[in-house]
């Protein structure tokens, strides 16, 4: 299973995390991350300093944030190795996976081990299929060569080991059946329980604290923060990573993803189109009729998909309770029993049912709770409560349920990309506000809440546009005039155009969508040459009239942006460095294999070894007398051959070929044990780390050859540079889509997309970014202007060495030049990444022979403030 982009870059600060944390400590490692620009922007208010648990303050605890839907439980499964890799290294770790409630625990444990499931797919690959999954209740089926050879997972919930009193506890309890797990240990060992006579107790607890497990805690928010501090000294685990929409502000967050970025890569539905009624019968029967039509629209999408309606019911002292509801369904609406399922403690009419089986006849679920936690079924798309959605304390869980997009994969037919909630409320606008809040209880951001809440008057007849368009209805051009009827034949085979009979033998013709010059002339063409003139200044009076309601976008303005080229082989190609990097034939053995002793280096004391990892100090202390091994002492199977293998499977690169790895691994270990005179025992014990300094060695040697072509085909004095007007970058209509858009009161004049569709800045609403665009829009001579999103597949960007330069604003002048910004603050102007994208800036406006402009703007800058700035430049 390919993960998100999204995904991987929240693994992917989770690793640095643990390496950091592993050379300088958590609380290092948490506040230095966190306080990069990128990740502090990302956090907002979620930033904040490390807290460390009371009774493990050296052991790492974060949090990464992700909103219902985006995939909480795969990241939960890779995150596993790359604890192991980066902190536990240990070959096979022990996982306590904690969930919060026995639904969810009892689903994670099958999922886990389905070896068909992508989440126990992921372990299987990390750890060749050496995977163990056990539920907490089955604690005692686990051996001890269970837990040497492979990749133990217990699943359980967080209430199992939240007690105050032990007793009666299984958890905690003395089990003969876990003596081979404590025979050879010491009589006593610290921080384990015992019994009455002294001895070790043999429990699953002291099993945890022997073994210092991973913890992965998955949608428990409360449970980290809530455990005592006795209980987190019993478990004693390594780590703790956490997974949750809504975290505590003191949870150590280290990561945060936006209910946008899952919207961007296509995992969710958005906006919810909601519809307020005034009786619940009324909210039932709408939200029928959006079903039917939702119905249709699937018929024509090239995947199955069956669109059902989840019903809240109310609780069985009330009018509408499940019964009810269900009888209005059949008798009513005249829906067949077949097609109704009962989900309630009492009911439980969906077990053994698979709702994504082509032949399941199940399109409505009547619930009041019970699908709130640990059911998923992409296939619902309509929520309707037939009670006040202000007092149902579980609608955002049950939200959440039809939230999640089919197939993970955006439809053909717009409506099949949204969720749909029909309400009963008392007061038009209360329903929108109280759904906002449950959105955001459910890992939404409140902007985002709202921007993703569409109230519409409903339009049935057309199922692709089920709920009507969202936009504003845009001018339609109406001209009268006389025509033969074979005119009015050729006009109406124009897209757009329709006719309509007018007094006096006249008729109207009415042209709606864009108005470009090539569409004008087609439809002038069509019209006798009397006729044209006429035409020609009604399109002129109507352009003039929907300039002041129409964006430029919408008015089909041309806004291209030449793009970077090189040639290559006697041929142009976009300067991109991936693409040089294609024409590029590297060998790793060309680079030096050989680590100095300041980037690695073992050194052994009385009761723990040491690393010197590039001028960081690592110490390991040996937990007892029977783990202290001297670091030369001969180990069977601890060979140069079995660690360069290790080393080969941790550091395989895509771009670097087997054979060549292999032989540069050979010739590091080599250099290590002859030149270095280390022990290959010390490297095995020490593998894991030296695995991470061969990762970030292969990276430099990458980055080094990036950096040859990068100068190679854009800088040296033979490249061949150049810029391509026929192949430019184009903005376009609705390519912001899927971004949070700024809510602030400044309405821009000039932005290309229209003010309602300004995509949100970076910071604060009134940040320097924002003043910046101030300034832009301001400008006499900018015609309009965009915010170009960073990281956005439809954004404009020029290449670096090591990734792409998305800059901040782009314009179009009135005497057609093109200007591009990137605006930076006093602390930033002057930093390497700030002068390599001036260089790049600076080469792509050279090669536009003046039709293109590049700056980047500071607050202040030689006394002159943004605007002055920017007024120079455009002077130039």
């Amino acid at each position: 299973m390919k993960l998100k982009q999204y995904q991987t870059g929240t693994l992917s600060i989770l690793r640095r995390f643990f390496e950091e944390a592993r050379v300088a400590g958590p609380k290092q490692a948490y506040e230095a991350l966190t306080k990069e620009p990128d990740q502090a922007k990302r956090l907002g208010r979620y930033g904040g300093t490390y807290t460390a648990l009371e009774a493990l303050p050296n052991a790492p605890y974060v949090c990464l944030r992700l909103p219902t839907g985006g995939g909480k439980t795969i990241l939960g499964a890779h995150a596993i190795s790359i604890a192991r890799d980066a902190w536990v290294e240990k070959e096979y770790p022990m996982v306590l996976w904690l969930v919060p409630s026995n639904t969810i625990r009892l689903q994670t444990a099958e999922a886990l081990k389905n070896p068909r499931h992508p989440y126990r797919q992921a372990m299987d690959e990390a750890f060749s299929g050496r995977v163990r999954v056990f539920d907490i209740g089955d604690f005692a089926n686990i051996r001890p060569h269970d837990i040497r050879d492979h990749c133990c997972i217990v699943v359980g919930t967080i209430q199992t080991l939240r007690v105050q009193n032990t007793e009666g506890r299984k958890v905690y309890a003395h089990n003969e059946d876990m003596e081979p797990h404590f025979t050879g240990l010491p009589k006593t060992l610290p921080g384990l329980e015992t019994l009455e006579n002294g001895g070790v107790k043999f429990s699953f607890a002291n099993l945890m604290h022997i073994h210092r497990p991973l913890m992965i805690v998955d949608e428990a928010h409360n449970a980290v923060t809530g455990l005592t501090r006795d209980m987190q000294a019993r478990v004693n685990p390594s780590a703790i990573i956490e997974f949750t929409a809504t975290p505590r502000l003191n949870s150590n967050i280290l990561h945060s993803v936006t209910a946008q970025e899952l919207k961007l890569e296509e995992m969710i539905k958005l906006p919810i189109m909601l519809k307020e009624h005034d009786t619940w019968q009324n909210a039932v029967n709408g939200a029928i009729a959006a079903r039917a039509s939702l119905a249709a629209a699937a018929e024509t999408d090239a995947d199955y998909i069956r669109p059902i309606i989840l019903f809240q019911a109310q609780p069985k002292n009330q009018e509408v309770t499940v019964a009810a509801l269900k009888k209005h369904l059949m008798e009513v609406e005249q829906i067949p029993e077949a097609k109704i399922a009962v989900a309630t403690g009492d009911q439980r009419e969906l077990d053994g049912l698979d709702l994504f089986d082509r032949n399941c006849p199940i399109e409505y679920v009547i619930t009041v709770e019970a699908l709130k936690e640990g059911w998923d079924c992409s296939f619902a798309y309509v929520f309707c409560s037939v009670s006040r959605i202000q007092s149902a304390v579980d609608v955002e869980q049950l939200l959440g349920r039809v939230l999640r997009m089919p197939y993970a994969k955006r439809r053909r037919a717009d409506a099949l990309n949204r969720a749909y909630a029909f309400l009963s409320e008392p007061s038009f606008g209360e329903a929108a506000k109280t759904l906002a809040d449950k959105l955001v209880a459910m890992g939404f951001e409140e902007d985002e809440a709202k921007d993703n809440i569409a109230p519409v008057q409903p339009d049935l007849g057309d199922p692709t546009t089920l709920f009507g368009p969202q936009e504003r209805p845009r001018p339609t051009l109406r001209h009268k005039l006389s025509a033969a009827p074979e005119v009015i034949a050729a006009l109406t085979q124009h897209e757009g155009v329709t006719i309509h009979e007018k007094e006096g033998g006249q008729v109207e013709i009415a042209v709606s969508g864009p108005l470009d010059p090539a569409r004008e002339k087609a439809i002038a063409e069509t019209l006798p040459e009397t006729a044209r003139q006429g035409f020609a200044d009604a399109v002129a009076a109507f352009r003039a009239d929907a300039q002041a309601l129409l964006s430029p976008a919408e008015m089909q303005e041309p806004f291209a942006v030449p793009r970077l080229v090189s040639e290559i082989q006697g041929k142009l190609e976009f300067a991109d460095t991936d693409v040089f990097m294609e024409f590029r034939d590297w060998s790793l053995l060309d680079h030096s294999p050989r680590m100095a002793e300041g980037e690695f280096a073992i050194r052994e004391t009385a009761r723990s070894f040491e690393i010197d990892l590039d001028g960081n100090r690592i110490t390991y202390q040996f937990a007892d007398e029977q783990e202290q091994l001297a670091l030369d002492i001969d180990v069977a199977g601890w060979t140069p051959e079995a660690l360069v293998l290790w080393l080969d499977r941790q550091a395989r690169q895509p771009d670097i070929h087997q054979g060549e790895l292999l032989r540069w691994l050979r010739d590091l270990v080599a250099h290590l044990i002859t030149t270095r005179g280390m022990h290959i025992a010390a490297l095995m014990r020490c593998k894991f780390i030296l695995a991470r300094k061969v990762r970030e060695k292969l990276a430099a040697i990458r980055q080094q050859e990036r950096n040859g072509v990068y100068q190679r085909y854009l800088f040296a004095p033979e490249a061949k540079v150049g810029v391509s007007f026929d192949d430019a970058f184009t903005f376009k209509e609705g390519m912001y889509w899927d971004q949070r858009r700024y809510r602030g009161r400044w309405r821009p004049r000039k932005h290309f997309l229209g003010a309602d569709n300004l995509p949100a800045f970076d910071g604060t609403e009134d940040g320097e970014e924002f003043q910046c665009a101030q300034a832009i829009d301001s400008l006499p001579t900018v015609k309009f202007w965009i915010r170009n999103v960073a990281r956005h597949p439809n954004s404009f960007w020029l290449p670096t060495a090591s990734d792409k330069f998305y800059p901040d604003f782009v314009a179009m002048l009135d005497d057609g030049r093109t200007l591009v910004v990137e605006y930076k603050g006093a602390h930033l102007a002057d930093g390497a990444d700030t002068n390599e994208k001036r260089l790049i800036g600076e080469l792509w406006e050279r090669q536009s022979q003046g039709r293109a402009l590049f700056i980047v703007v500071e607050k202040s800058a030689a006394a002159r403030d943004v605007r002055t700035q920017l007024s120079d430049k455009i002077k130039t």
